[in-house]
């Protein structure tokens, strides 16, 4: 590879006339090393910590105090930020909070659009709704395992109870009575501390995670970015710093995840405390706290709709008293349910399933498909006033992933219940046999949807393939046309053409997730109905059908919990890989990149926001290294590198903006992220940070499957835009390539020559248009160093 610090034709460190000039190099999700950014093994770290830092050569660190330096002299550094995303193997349990992460990232998808404000909001509160019903989701069906099928149904039966030997001082004998916990209101209360520990756990990770990676400083007021009345969402002064929203949204879904929690025990106990006609005392007690339930989440949903981002202004107050009283008074009313629960209650037998189970899940289920419809009535209605044929599903793109992040939630939760309800039950069969009945039917109607996804998904496989090879013998007439003069190898045209098909398929994803996301509603709807007509009839889902449908649905019922249990297993252990293995990190690590890269807007228990952090520093960065030398810069960006450059050239001041050039290379800025975020990344604010910056060039393989064109609409596209290059550089042995060129893809951009080449000129232009600065000319003359910023010396 050539040296990154030298340009084509010169020994040492490039130079160009004028100022002094940094290359700051940043790169994607591939995790390279200092060592490898800067093609030399000896590197030393100038400025951040393990998180995320700023490397240099050895012979560079202190370039800018070297009263020798040439002015002009490029030096390159390094800013490596691969451990600020979750990045090893115990960090692949983030991956089972998926259905988190792609509600966040629908919040992001809204399409652009020039209706006013209201309509903006309606679509933000309908996704913060959304995220808190996941919430709900997750911790009922941590109740649903803990307190209904294992405290309530296995433990409350001898025969069940008799085959896990952990259980036997919650089992009552044969009598009906046992121990002190034998009870039945004892033994919730008890099995109630394992959701409640796993809403402790959500809180403490959302905390921890915010203090180390999201709450960064932004620059301060009086060296943030000017006024700028072009000036996009990524620009704003407050996009980077959601301290406000985050804890207030913290706050609510702990809070309401301790509700559902004292819910679960609390109106369980109080119903029976009805029904059998109990103490006085007892049962208006159990109205209050059923009372101060619903208050309590009435408060919580004012809370979620009460307000949105604040990205305009940096919001750097907290509601204290919210943020510390909601909490703790939900965590006052647990504890109320769980001393109410345990009072002594001899004649209380557990029985069945525990009351009311089908219709919790069936309620959440209905909201989550009414709230996805509304949001995708409000989302075609933000699309129809500025359409673009490029946006991803036409507009649709929030909706379908906020249909696929429920639908990811139910199968998931209603999965691991049918597992674990299997594994009680031993050698039977949870309602149809066995020592249980297992979880309520709308979970086990939830869980048979698996097998028909799987179906589905073969098909579009299939689909796909055939596509695939359809692209793959039109490539096979075109490769020799790119290497006019040489001889044909059939087998290197293969492997060629077959590169160009695989990478045109990430262009197949909005046909991909748009099916599979109205094949969910649809199959959701059908598991509800199901479950309607199945509710009253004792034994699993299957039974109460004809013959025929009733086969049908058991088959199904049995192997999508297994399929859904192996395929959990599998995702995380897929996760974990994907940070050792570089190439199954090309495969799915973009993706996660893409879902780590935006802030915490509808949900605070998502993996957390690397760009936080990796933005601010860069910025920071930049504004004290052109405080102090009033020099050029050159942002290199490879991959989510490009996208991290261009947030941060948003973020700087116009006239800092103005003396930065980019190149950007294998980008996503407008395949992926134009696509599926228009309102952030659309052709309008591209083409503004086009204009702002001081040139931009954008380099592209069509072997690439992540990377693209920037497309910039007009004759500003040709500017931006580099012609195609060449994958592999040769097709044949040449003097040049004596052995066969390796087809690189997204990798490796910077061994090709042309890299170099642009980056040249980029840096050659940049010292034409722009004279010395005062801080270089005062430099010159030998006199001491102004202390001005270098943008208010320029007179900005």
């Amino acid at each position: 590879m050539p040296d990154p610090q030298t340009a084509p034709g010169t020994q040492g460190p490039a130079k160009y006339a004028g100022e002094p000039a940094l290359e700051i190099l940043v790169h994607g999700m591939d995790g390279s090393t200092p060592e490898e950014l800067l093609n030399d093994p000896h590197t030393v770290r100038i400025a951040g910590d393990a998180t995320a830092g700023v490397f240099r050569r050895v012979a560079d660190a202190n370039q800018e105090r070297a009263r020798d330096t040439e002015d002009g002299e490029l030096v390159s550094e390094a800013y490596v930020w691969s451990n600020c995303a979750p990045g090893n193997g115990s960090h692949a349990l983030w991956f089972l909070l998926l259905p988190f992460m792609l509600i966040n990232l629908a919040h992001w998808m809204r399409p652009t659009s020039d209706r006013r404000t209201s309509t903006v909001r309606v679509y933000g509160l309908l996704i913060r709704l959304l995220g808190l019903t996941l919430t709900v989701l997750l911790v009922a069906a941590a109740c649903e395992l803990a307190i209904d099928v294992t405290a309530w149904q296995c433990a409350g039966t001898p025969e069940c109870a008799a085959e896990r030997s952990w259980l036997g001082f919650l089992a009552p004998d044969a009598s009906g009575h046992g121990g002190w916990w034998s009870q039945p209101g004892r033994r919730l209360a008890l099995a109630a501390l394992v959701p409640a520990a796993l809403a402790g756990l959500l809180w403490y990770l959302s905390q921890r995670t915010w203090s180390a990676y999201e709450s960064q400083t932004p620059l301060p007021a009086q060296a943030g970015p000017e006024e700028d009345p072009g000036r996009i969402a990524l620009g704003q002064p407050g996009f980077w710093y959601g301290r406000r929203l985050g804890a207030r949204l913290r706050a609510a879904h702990t809070a309401v995840s301790l509700f559902t929690v004292a819910a679960a025990v609390g109106i369980t106990t109080a119903r029976h405390d009805r029904r059998a006609g109990g103490p006085v005392p007892l049962e208006v007690f159990g109205w209050l706290l059923e009372s101060a339930l619903v208050a309590g989440g009435a408060v919580v949903v004012w809370v979620v709709c009460r307000r949105g981002r604040s990205e305009s202004t940096l919001d750097r107050n907290l509601d204290r008293s919210l943020v510390r009283w909601l909490p703790l008074s939900a965590l006052v009313l647990l504890f109320l349910a769980l001393l109410y629960a345990g009072w002594s209650r001899p004649e209380w037998q557990s029985a069945g399933r525990l009351p009311g189970g089908d219709e919790v899940f069936g309620g959440i289920a209905l909201v989550q498909g009414l709230l996805v419809i509304a949001l995708a009535l409000v989302a075609r209605a933000l699309y129809r006033t500025t359409p673009d044929p490029r946006t991803a599903i036409r507009g649709f793109g929030g909706p379908t992933v906020a249909m696929l992040s429920c639908a990811l939630g139910g199968v998931m939760s209603a999965g691991g219940a049918q597992r674990i309800a299997d594994w009680l039950d031993g050698s039977g069969e949870p309602g149809s046999g066995g020592t249980i009945d297992g979880p309520p039917v709308l979970l086990m109607w939830q869980a048979s949807v698996m097998l028909p996804l799987l179906v589905i998904a073969a098909v579009l496989g299939g689909y796909l393939a055939l596509r695939t090879a359809h692209h793959k013998r039109r490539e096979m007439t075109t490769v020799l046309l790119d290497y006019p003069g040489e001889p044909e190898d059939s087998a290197r045209t293969r492997r060629i053409a077959g590169a160009r098909a695989r990478a045109a398929l990430t262009d197949q994803a909005p046909f991909l997730l748009g099916t599979t996301s109205c094949a969910a509603l649809l199959l959701g709807v059908g598991a509800l109905i199901g479950a309607r007509m199945t509710e009253e009839v004792p034994g699993s889902a299957a039974q109460g059908l004809p013959p025929f449908f009733a086969g049908a649905a058991h088959t199904s019922q049995a192997l999508g919990s297994w399929l859904i249990g192996f395929g959990l297993m599998l995702f995380a252990a897929w996760g974990g890989r994907a940070y050792r293995d570089p190439s199954a990190r090309r495969t799915i690590g973009m993706l996660w990149a893409v879902g780590t890269f935006w802030p915490h807007a509808a949900h605070p228990f998502a993996p957390p926001c690397y760009a936080e952090r990796a933005v601010t520093d860069l910025s920071w960065r930049i504004h004290a290294w052109t405080r102090s030398t009033g020099g050029r810069l050159l942002l290199s960006g490879h991959s989510q590198g490009s996208v991290l450059v261009a947030a941060v050239a948003w973020q700087l001041r116009p006239s800092v903006r103005r003396r930065a050039a980019l190149l950007t290379y294998g980008s996503p800025l407008e395949r992926l992220y134009g696509r599926w975020f228009p309102a952030y990344f659309g052709p309008a604010a591209l083409t503004s940070l086009h204009r702002g910056v001081d040139h931009w060039r954008n380099l592209h393989r069509v072997t690439d499957p992540i990377g693209g064109p920037i497309r910039l609409p007009g004759p500003t596209g040709s500017l931006v835009d580099h012609d195609v290059l060449k994958d592999p550089l040769a097709y044949g042995r040449t003097e040049e390539h004596p052995l066969p060129a390796p087809l690189q893809g997204h990798s490796n951009y910077r061994s090709d020559p042309v890299f170099y080449q642009e980056r040249a000129l980029l840096m050659a232009r940049s010292a034409r248009k722009l004279s010395p600065s005062p801080h270089m000319e005062a430099q010159r003359e030998g006199g001491a160093a102004l202390d001005q910023p270098a943008d208010r010396q320029e007179g900005a």
